[in-house]
């Protein structure tokens, strides 16, 4: 029994030991040689990959497989798959308690090429669709209720790894290379554990970019805490990424974040950041160009550096914070193109409208607050070409800090920014705003602004360009928009000071001044309102020019264009009848003022100043009823003094206003070329003054102008096509009194709107006329003193005479009287007096008197005498027809005396002869009678009156009386 013991006992250790042969025999050669022809078999008809490995060793006894240099290729023959070796440890004891134990995997310098599809799919899945029909593929096990297989991983490193990321989604192809990958995981269950979590870690490298993720992990139930950065994303990575979210390119910066998590899922997800830290360094953002010279001008945005800190996130909480975001040297680049375009917005121009998604939740809503936003070093630039010049603005050294921001956007957050424009000034503002409603409280300063940064825009309102001129502000703002319209004020203080402005196609200076400064101003946006206290301008000096072309300059500030209309009356009225902008200005100061005049329109060239003016201006305003004060001093041609003072009504109104303007001691050759235009002659000397009455109600204007010439000489003649064609000289001595003063009123009327109404040229046209009517019509100029006489101013033009006689007719006496004094008053005057005669009249009278001296017939005859003689004397002419048969041919016979008497010496005088010097010596007589008369009996100088050669072209009135005309001139 014994040796059948020892028999069985051997058989069993030699069967035991063939075994163990077989077994090693198996595991050391078998299976290796088995799986390295079986592995690329099966990844060539399941991937359709060409495989290779170099060796496969197995140790049955401690459960290890390695596997070395194995290679696998695609189709295509790319490499898809590699590693230099691959060491797995299967736990034996392990599996004695039901669980799969691995406790050491090892892949040493591992290579996967990872292809993303233009379909989204990824090369693995491609391969294996197209090697495994559906049909081939298992059918579905039934669900196993049970739990899942045990699993348990003791220790995994993966290192010298390489991914091969290539994307093929975009447009043009992308990859990506992360090297070196490196994965270490310990103590890894499939199964809960109440006394233990795996640990992992894991680095992985695209160039200098990283990926480290650490911390702990639970597959069942999942559960993962730990720590993740992304260190150094570049902005290749980023831009092939986020491009078909990003509409512009990104062209340099790098991305930092790390944060600490914590993720659990025991039915439903929960997760949480903290201490999480943003880095955006060197970052340029741009437009997409197509050169290189194009994407420099094409620049958009750029960062020196962006930081976040204390991020933390809440998934379940719905809740952000972040600490305080720091940004620092960021440069933005705004353009307007010539259409219009802004350049951050190009992307979306022709990008369809897409509605925003809802996401129907009903849960709570999201919460986030930021400690606060700082940013330094930055500046923004504006380029606009729209304007016909373009503008080019700079805003450097911006800084702003803003506090704490939530999601409660009705709670104020404050801020305050400040910066320096690069054309010259600083801006700040400071304040408290809230989101929603919009509300904004801002104090708003600004300082040394050049206004000479913003001429393009100037230039394209108005033809002005600004070469110099600091505008300062200092105020507060006030926004709310709780209800639509938005509302608000702004009350402060501005002023602009050395001021230069001119029009843009000219050098010639325009406008300037010291400084203008508003205090207090109130500005309200709606309705619209601006109320100023009080306007102080001080040393403004304007240059207004009549070009050759007879435009004057201050013309050519407006651009016009054919589209431009009036706006229709009432147009920007409120529904109240109020005008929709409404303006009050307090007080306007004026120190120091000058406005240059210069007309080139004459030769030569007239040029003038108004200097030395002060004054004030007073309650101006467009709203009725208001009454504005106005009194401004000052001088005229470094000589003259003026005045203007009067009432201001509401401008843009039919209210009325009056204007006196005086000017005194006026040099008048200082207005010579405009004698030499319309006159015909320069001036050597004299004096003006003007009482200017100006009375406006709307556009309507009536106005007194007294001008009052003194000493006037004029000078020699100017050649001119507009000179009136009279005889000035003679008008002007018409106008001027003994004491050489000339002293005249002209009245003017008209529409200020229309454009053929100009207040200059009226008073000028009506000065001018004055001056023609007195020299065409010199008598009509002496209407007072012909008035006083009870006469017109025509009718002392002549006198009439007795018929054949050196008499006046009666009455005519007093115009002699009438023309000695209007003489004694113009001491320039000189009388003409020509002796005249009508022949016809004249000639008749002589021989009727020779009649009556013949038949001796005395002055002072009765009538009945004369007849009778004159009836003898007809009787005793040797006529056929007898007395009595002449009396019957005259009226039947029934003649009364006086014609009976008129027809005996018209038919007695037939027969009379003159001598032929009788009717010269009668003209003659007369000239020389009249010029006595003027000399002796009504006071006239001798070197008034001049005595003419004697006409016989003399007018006769019915009466018989004979006209003499007097002739006026100059002496």
């Amino acid at each position: 029994m014994n040796r059948k013991r020892r028999l069985s006992a051997r058989n069993i250790s030699i069967v035991v030991l063939v075994l163990v042969v077989l077994y090693a025999i198996a595991g050391y050669a078998l299976l290796p040689w088995w799986l390295e022809r079986t592995l690329p078999e099966r990844l060539e008809q399941h991937m359709g990959w060409q495989a290779g490995i170099e060796e496969i060793q197995v140790n049955p006894f401690t459960m290890s497989v390695e596997a070395v240099g194995l290679e696998a290729r695609d189709a295509g023959g790319e490499p898809v798959v590699a590693f230099d070796s691959l060491y797995a440890n299967l736990g034996v004891w392990r599996l004695l308690t039901g669980i799969i134990a691995l406790q050491d995997i090892e892949l040493e310098e591992p290579y996967v090429r990872l292809d993303l599809l233009e379909d989204y799919s990824v090369n693995f899945a491609r391969d294996w669709q197209a090697n495994n029909p559906g049909g081939e593929e298992p059918a579905a096990e039934a669900a196993d209720s049970g739990e899942p297989p045990r699993i348990y991983f003791d220790r995994i490193r993966v290192s010298g790894g390489e991914l091969l990321f290539r994307d093929f989604s975009q447009q043009g192809q992308e990859e990506f290379r992360v090297t070196p990958l490196d994965i270490a995981l310990n103590d890894l269950a499939t199964w809960p554990r109440e006394d233990a979590d795996s640990n992992y870690y894991l680095l992985a490298a695209v160039g200098s970019q990283t990926i480290e993720w650490e911390g702990n992990l639970s597959i069942a139930p999942l559960y993962s805490k730990g720590f993740l950065k992304l260190g150094d994303v570049s902005h290749e990575t980023l831009q092939h990424f986020l491009k078909p979210y990003l509409p512009y390119q990104l062209r340099s910066g790098s991305v930092t974040l790390s944060s600490q998590y914590e993720l659990r899922s025991a039915g439903n997800l929960y997760l949480t950041t903290s201490e999480g830290q943003l880095t955006i360094e060197d970052v340029d953002l741009g437009l997409e160009a197509e050169t290189d010279e194009a994407e420099t001008e094409n620049g958009l945005l750029s960062a020196d550096r962006l930081s976040v800190g204390d991020i933390r996130f809440g998934l379940n909480e719905q809740e952000l914070s972040t600490g305080t975001v720091n940004i620092d040297g960021v440069s933005l680049s705004l353009r307007r193109d010539s259409n219009g375009q802004l350049n951050v917005l190009a992307p979306f121009q022709n990008s369809a409208d897409e509605s925003g998604s809802d996401d129907g939740g009903t849960g709570a809503p999201f919460r986030w607050t930021v400690a606060g936003v700082e940013l330094a070093n930055s500046a923004v630039n504006w380029r606009d070409e729209q304007p016909p010049m373009p503008a080019d603005l700079a805003l450097e050294d911006l800084s702003i800090t803003i506090g704490e921001m939530s999601h409660r956007l009705e709670e104020p957050v404050n801020y305050n920014a400040s910066g320096a424009l690069n054309g010259g000034g600083r801006l700040s503002i400071n304040g408290q705003a809230t989101l929603a409603p919009f509300t904004l409280e801002a104090g708003l300063s600004g300082s040394g602004i050049a206004l000479s940064q913003f001429g393009a825009y100037i230039n394209q309102a108005a033809n002005l360009e600004v070469r110099d001129g600091l505008l300062s502000v200092d105020g507060n703002l006030d926004l709310d928009q709780q209800r639509d319209p938005l509302t608000g004020t702004f009350s402060g203080t501005g002023e602009v000071a050395s001021l230069d402005m001119r029009l843009g196609d000219s050098d010639q200076p325009l406008i300037r001044w010291q400084s203008v400064r508003l205090e207090p101003l109130e500005y309200n946006v709606a309705p619209a309102r601006l109320q100023i206290g009080t306007i102080t301008l001080v040393g403004p000096a304007i240059n207004v020019v009549r070009d050759s072309n007879g435009v004057h300059n201050v013309e050519r500030i407006v651009r016009s264009s054919p589209s431009d209309k009036p706006a229709p009356v009432g147009e920007t009225a409120g529904s109240d009848g109020e005008p929709g902008f409404i303006f009050r200005i307090g007080q306007l100061m004026l120190e120091e003022g000058v406005i240059s005049y210069t007309d080139r329109t004459l030769d030569p060239t007239f040029a003038t100043r108004f200097d030395q003016l002060r004054g004030s201006v007073t309650g101006v305003s467009n709203v009725a009823p208001q009454q504005g004060q106005i009194s401004i001093q000052g001088r005229v041609g470094d000589v003259a003094t003026m005045t203007l003072d009067g009432s201001v009504g509401a401008l843009g109104t039919d209210d009325t206003s009056d204007l006196k303007l005086t000017m005194e001691n006026v040099s008048l050759p200082m207005l010579s070329p405009y004698f030499g235009r319309y006159l015909g002659y320069s001036v050597d000397s004299g004096k003006l003054k003007l009482d200017l009455d100006y009375e406006f109600s709307g556009s309507r204007l009536d106005a007194a102008n007294s001008v009052i010439l003194d000493r006037l000489e004029l000078g020699g003649p100017v050649p001119s096509d507009e000179a009136v064609s009279a005889p000035v000289k003679l008008g002007l001595a018409l106008l001027r009194d003994r004491k050489g003063v000339i002293d005249i009123n002209l009245p003017i009327s008209g529409d200020l709107e229309s454009p053929d109404f100009s207040i200059g040229q009226v008073v000028m046209k009506t000065f001018v006329n004055l001056v023609a009517k007195a020299a065409t019509s010199p008598f009509s100029m002496l209407g007072s003193i012909a008035d006083f006489a009870g006469l017109s101013g025509e009718e002392l033009g002549s006198v009439r005479f007795e018929a054949g006689r050196t008499e006046l007719a009666e009455g005519e006496g007093v115009k002699l009287e009438a023309l000695g004094k209007a003489l004694s008053e113009r001491p320039g005057l000189a009388l003409n007096v020509r002796g005249a005669v009508a022949p016809e009249t004249d000639g008749d009278a002589l021989r009727r008197q020779k009649l009556f001296e013949q038949l001796g017939i005395a002055n002072g005859a009765a009538a009945s005498a004369r007849i009778a003689r004159l009836e003898q004397a007809y009787a005793d002419s040797d006529y056929v027809s007898s007395v009595e048969s002449f009396r019957n041919d005259v009226a039947g016979g029934n003649a009364e005396p006086g014609e009976w008497e008129q027809a005996l010496v018209k038919r007695l005088i037939a027969d009379i002869e003159l001598p032929p010097e009788a009717l010269g010596n009668l003209a003659t007589s007369r000239g020389v009678w009249l010029r006595e008369q003027m000399l002796q009996e009504h006071g006239a100088s001798d070197n008034q009156v001049y005595l003419l050669d004697p006409v016989r072209d003399a007018t006769a009135d019915e009466a018989g009386t004979v006209t003499i005309s007097f002739e006026l001139d100059v002496r």
